[in-house]
């Protein structure tokens, strides 16, 4: 019996690798942009390099940088991340049973919380695989996210323009895989986002970059659970 179980737990594991590796990648390609793209515009290494490890947020990341880069000071900066950044604690309110009830790896865990990973956890079937889901994702991306800063902030402006490459379209890309499926499955899901995402569009020519995404948070409000539906009719 044990056996059988390790290795059911293995093919899940393996399946759950193999499905979180485009993400991965897709991170790691942009990792390399947001490395190259700092180190190009004047900032030493380490700058990127460490706002990865501790920050971690794409694209509260590439505006920060952007405040800077611009001549803003680092009180703009860390509050232009911080903005882009807070639609994060309605992603933790959503995994927060996912990531178990002790401290550390609660702490672990908030560090760990990104569109991709919340997206991917929230995709599976059931509170095991979602668990096991949140962490291989979460972990994965993290350290390929870093390994590929890294990587173009050394190489610097070795490599050119990085907008010429379209890197800026992999992250949606693989962000609408991911939910595509919820949407399918769950008239409530869609009830809720597709709202969100016309208010998003219509009002991205408008505002900064990152604040569409927290303005679409308001098709949350459109949410009724099971119980009030049922209450209502």
């Amino acid at each position: 019996m044990r056996s059988v179980q390790r290795t059911a737990g293995k093919v899940a594991h393996g399946s759950l690798v193999r499905d979180s590796s485009l993400v991965w990648l897709a991170s790691g390609v942009v990792g390399v942009s947001f490395g190259a793209v700092s180190v190009a515009g004047g900032l030493p290494v380490w700058v990127p390099v460490l706002m990865s490890l501790v920050v971690y947020a794409g694209s509260a990341q590439f505006s920060a940088v952007g405040v800077l880069l611009a001549g803003g000071g680092p009180v703009a900066a860390v509050a232009t991340g911080l903005l882009l950044n807070t639609r994060t604690a309605a992603f933790s309110l959503a995994v927060a049973e996912i990531l178990g009830t002790g401290r550390a790896s609660r702490f672990l865990g908030a560090h760990l919380v990104t569109d991709e990973t919340v997206a991917f956890a929230l995709a599976q079937p059931d509170p095991v695989r979602q668990r096991r889901a949140f962490w291989i994702s979460g972990l994965g991306l993290f350290a390929v996210w870093n390994l590929g800063v890294l990587a173009g902030a050394m190489a610097g402006s070795a490599l050119g323009d990085t907008a010429r490459y379209g890197l800026d379209a992999a992250f949606p890309a693989v962000l609408a895989a991911l939910v595509l499926p919820t949407l399918r499955a769950d008239s409530t899901v869609r009830r809720c986002a597709l709202p969100g995402a016309a208010l998003a569009l219509a009002v991205t020519p408008a505002v900064p970059a990152g604040v569409p995404v927290l303005l679409a948070l308001a098709g949350l409000l459109l949410h009724r659970s099971p119980t009030t539906d049922g209450a209502t009719a």
